[in-house]
Order: structure tokens, then C-alpha cells, then sequence
């Protein structure tokens, strides 16, 4: 996903009211409820990319 659909994502999420840290927290239904299904689709290929550049942290 480019990085414009990011902020846009990001911006869409605080139009609603929901601080950034909130936004990328959100689930896919979560984000999907909220947008009521209008967010971009992400590709299998673009989640891949997302999670190797932000890999989920050990406990």
C-alpha cells in the first residue's frame, strides 16, 4: 500500500475522533465497521511488506 493510502487511512481515522494511536490498533473489522467497508483493500503482498517492517514485538 503506498504511503498517500496510509495518511489517508490515518487521517480518515481522526476525522472520526480517534487519536493515531487508536487507528492502527483497530482491527480490519473494526476499521471496516467504522469506514463501513470504504478502506482500501490491502493485498496479501502489502500485509507481507507491513508486517516485516513492523514485526510484532516479544513480550
Amino acid at each position: 500500500m503506498k504511503s498517500e493510502a496510509w495518511a489517508e487511512m490515518l487521517a480518515a481515522g481522526c476525522a472520526l475522533g480517534l487519536a493515531p494511536d487508536v487507528v492502527w490498533r483497530l482491527s480490519v473489522r473494526e476499521w471496516r465497521a467504522l469506514t463501513r467497508g470504504e478502506a482500501p483493500a490491502m493485498t496479501r503482498d502489502e500485509l507481507e511488506a507491513l508486517v516485516r517492517a513492523y514485526p510484532d514485538q516479544a513480550p
